[in-house]
């Protein structure tokens, strides 16, 4: 456990409850058919991790403050709007998700806890410190092997299973289309690779250690992808072979309890909750370092409150502009809905943003991406910034 390095926590922050609920209606609607594609993500994931792994060892920086140094202003309010509108609306929307599992484990309404998780995550990182931080999500990542069992508790076909994640399956409908669009547009998120640079400039990696670094962020691709898989066989297993609907994660679980059994549907929950409590603490800092950087504050969980109280106010007023729109009534598909349209947007242009800086040799003292990465990278932030064009215009029009 003291191994694992921030890139696991990078990639286990990217099963958050948006992730959950949008592989789950994608479980419920094709069962097992896009399993395939699932594993497919890793070595996007992988690819994408990888380079921003080298833009924190290399530089030393985290993006936004590697974006504000190197490009101008259009660049830099450009990649810090996308930032703080998808951070904020996926803070609301996994506040909403965390706060319905604790409901589902303890037999209450959800809304009576979204003000103790937000107090326990807030206290969490005002207090205790980056590197204490570090250690608590190691052993929350324990937590999402409840998809794992809940996966199993559900009794799937594995022979199914096996085809639908080997054998490429598709179908030319719109319907199709759109889970596929969803599912890479969800998993590829920007506060995902944004933390990554992160972790390593907070820790000042040595160039010498980059590959025991590169090593940990396709351990975190790896864990990603695993979780996704499993969460889609869960929601399989049980929305999909019984043709049942669910809009949310929560939805999934309690449609767990009467197929699999209370004690599957419980399980799925208690990831639910641990999804929540590993992303939110990532999206929250990543929200607070992307202002930071931009408005030259003094940064970093690694400083105590007195000694960076700009940098935790804009990490406090992230969670409290999430708990307002989590309590504003607003539905969790239009949450969903919303997250969608600004992650459309907001993603394809933090890659390109991070290929940009990763080819900048003053930047990175000459550790600048070797062809094949570089060639991967472009290629995956051009296919991402297509299908978010068709999955945006999808989004507005309804067609």
């Amino acid at each position: 456990m003291r191994a694992i390095g921030p890139g696991v926590i990078a990639g286990a922050s990217d099963a958050d409850p948006t992730t959950v609920a949008t592989i789950a209606v994608i479980g419920a609607g094709t069962v097992y058919g896009l399993g395939w594609l699932t594993l497919l993500l890793f070595p996007l994931i992988a690819v994408v991790q990888s380079i921003a792994t080298r833009v924190g060892v290399a530089g030393r920086v985290d993006l936004q403050t590697a974006v504000t140094r190197t490009r101008g202003p259009a660049a830099r309010w450009s990649l810090l709007i996308s930032i703080l509108a998808v951070n904020i609306v996926t803070i609301a929307a996994d506040l909403e998700g965390g706060a319905a599992a604790a409901g589902l484990i303890f037999h209450q309404d959800w809304r009576w806890f979204v003000v103790p998780l937000s107090i326990m995550l807030l206290a969490g990182l005002l207090f205790v410190g980056y590197h204490v931080m570090q250690r608590a999500l190691r052993y929350l990542l324990l937590c999402l092997l409840a998809y794992a069992v809940a996966a199993v508790l559900a009794r799937p076909d594995w022979g199914a299973v096996a085809i639908g994640s080997v054998v490429p399956h598709i179908e030319w409908n719109s319907s199709y289309l759109s889970d596929v669009m969803s599912l890479v547009g969800t998993t590829l998120t920007g506060y995902v690779y944004f933390w990554q640079t992160v972790g390593q400039a907070e820790d000042q990696v040595p160039w010498r250690l980059h590959h025991a670094r590169q090593t940990d962020s396709l351990l975190g691709s790896l864990f990603a992808v695993a979780v996704f898989w499993f969460i889609l066989i869960a929601s399989g297993a049980t929305l999909g072979v019984h043709h049942l609907s669910a809009g949310t994660a929560q939805g999934a679980a309690q449609a767990l309890r009467p197929v699999a059994g209370p004690f599957a549907g419980d399980l799925f929950a208690f990831g639910l909750l641990a999804s929540a409590l590993i992303a939110l603490p990532v999206i929250m800092a990543t929200t607070a370092y992307a202002t930071g950087a931009h408005l030259d504050w003094r940064r970093g969980l690694s400083l105590k409150v007195r000694e960076a109280p700009l940098f935790y106010t804009a990490l406090a007023l992230s969670l409290l502009l999430g708990a307002v729109a989590a309590y504003s009534g607003v539905s969790p598909i239009r949450l969903l809905f919303t997250a969608g349209i600004v992650g459309a947007v907001g993603t394809p242009l933090g890659l390109a943003m991070l290929l940009k800086v990763a080819a900048d040799k003053h930047l990175m003292n000459g550790h600048t991406l070797p062809t094949g990465l570089k060639t991967a990278g472009w290629t995956i932030t051009i296919a991402i910034t297509l299908i978010s064009a068709v999955y945006f215009y999808q989004l507005l029009t309804g067609s």
